[in-house]
């Protein structure tokens, strides 16, 4: 299991504790230079996002400390506080970029464009993944700022996907976020893109149908997510014109692909044991590929502790475990380098088939035929 916690709560309640975790707003400022600047500075936000923070994960290693699990909340207000104030400071950097850039006569269009993509970078790397630590909170405003970020990248049933769909079927054929063994990513998204969609909204329409009520009534969440997302739209027209609105679309579909590119390495090749019945075996530790690269983490809020969110999803990121490699399976690297591994499916099955193929000898060591765990459409033998 987990390794016992090794951060004093003295230590761990003290701002400059938390203060790493809020690199994120260091990409804010670099944004507005590749605004302002143009030429090569637009490709400033990938390269820092993805080639800078691989190098310090490098360079700095892992963190294997481990706070208490049991730690209250009121003890854990400077890591809340980024993840509270990112929804009104993105929004700020999004939609007055969209009102600057399509009259900046100093930017062409292939600059105007690549720097939208790395909005989409900041978007889909920072806006989503504080929308998923939000949205698993119980506070209200802390729900409602995980939709307004969503609402952002036009992704608003990312979050009824991930509460009803994915955390009770992570690591079975029923959820299609879990990427198959031998899936490349190219053939994974466009499947999730559509299969996510709709069983979110199949989620959502089963809860209403138990207490009587039609699809369409009003406190189905879609009602408020496209409510979201079409303001989003209107305002960005309303700012930046048609230019303006091709923009946002721009950088929201950059962050939609940066988020899937996540989902796609947290779980792939990993599987639950299916007991009969339809039921599956409890979600554990080695559900999940597990990362501790430390500096990255600091970017991601924690978030390559995968195998421990998972685990116990109500913990809130700054005290989420790690795991040694004889409970959780391990990433070689931290995301920035997975992710852009997986854009290149022969040299991620090279890295990643092997370990999934030892993962499975450890502990599933009585499954000698795999074949039907690998096909998305058949139940996992017993």
């Amino acid at each position: 299991m987990a390794q016992q916690p090794t951060v004093p709560l003295a230590d761990l309640v003290r701002p400059t504790r938390a203060a790493p975790f809020w690199v994120s707003l260091l990409l804010v400022p670099v944004a507005w230079v590749g605004a302002t600047q143009g030429g090569w500075t637009v490709a400033l936000l990938p390269v820092l996002t993805w080639f800078l923070f691989s190098a310090l994960d490098a360079l700095f290693g892992h963190d294997t400390s481990n706070a208490d699990p049991q730690t209250d909340a009121q003890h854990l207000f400077w890591y809340r506080a980024i993840t509270l104030i990112w929804a009104p400071v993105q929004f700020c950097l999004l939609f007055s970029l969209i009102w600057y850039v399509p009259q900046a006569e100093h930017l062409g269009t292939a600059e105007r464009i690549g720097l939208f993509f790395g909005v989409g970078v900041i978007t889909g790397t920072i806006g989503i993944n504080y929308s998923h630590e939000l949205m698993h909170q119980k506070n209200k405003t802390e729900r409602w700022m995980a939709d307004i970020l969503l609402a952002m990248v036009l992704y608003s049933h990312f979050r009824s996907e991930h509460l009803l769909v994915h955390h009770r079927y992570v690591g079975t054929p029923k959820d299609a976020v879990t990427a198959r063994y031998n899936e490349g990513f190219h053939r994974f998204y466009p499947r999730v893109l559509w299969q996510s969609l709709r069983s979110a909204f199949m989620a959502e329409k089963q809860m209403l149908a138990r207490k009587g009520l039609p699809w369409h009534h009003r406190s189905n969440p879609f009602v408020r997510y496209w409510a979201l997302q079409g303001g989003m739209l209107a305002l960005a027209l309303m700012l930046g014109g048609w230019s303006g609105l091709v923009l946002f679309l721009i950088q929201a579909g950059t962050a939609i692909w940066q988020l899937e590119l996540v989902n796609y390495i947290e779980h792939y090749g990993l599987t639950r044991a299916h007991l009969g019945d339809g039921k599956y075996e409890h979600v554990k530790p080695r559900h999940s590929w597990n990362a501790d690269h430390r500096v990255s983490n600091w970017l991601l809020i924690n978030l390559q502790r995968h195998s421990d969110h998972h685990f116990k999803p109500d913990r809130r990121f700054p005290v989420l475990q790690t795991y040694s490699e004889d409970d959780a399976p391990q990433l070689p690297y931290g995301y920035p380098v997975m992710t852009m591994a997986a854009m290149m499916p022969p040299l991620w099955r090279r890295i990643m088939n092997p370990r999934v193929r030892r993962w499975r000898k450890t502990y599933y060591p009585e499954i000698t035929d795999w074949s039907a765990y690998n096909r998305a459409e058949n139940p996992m033998p017993r």
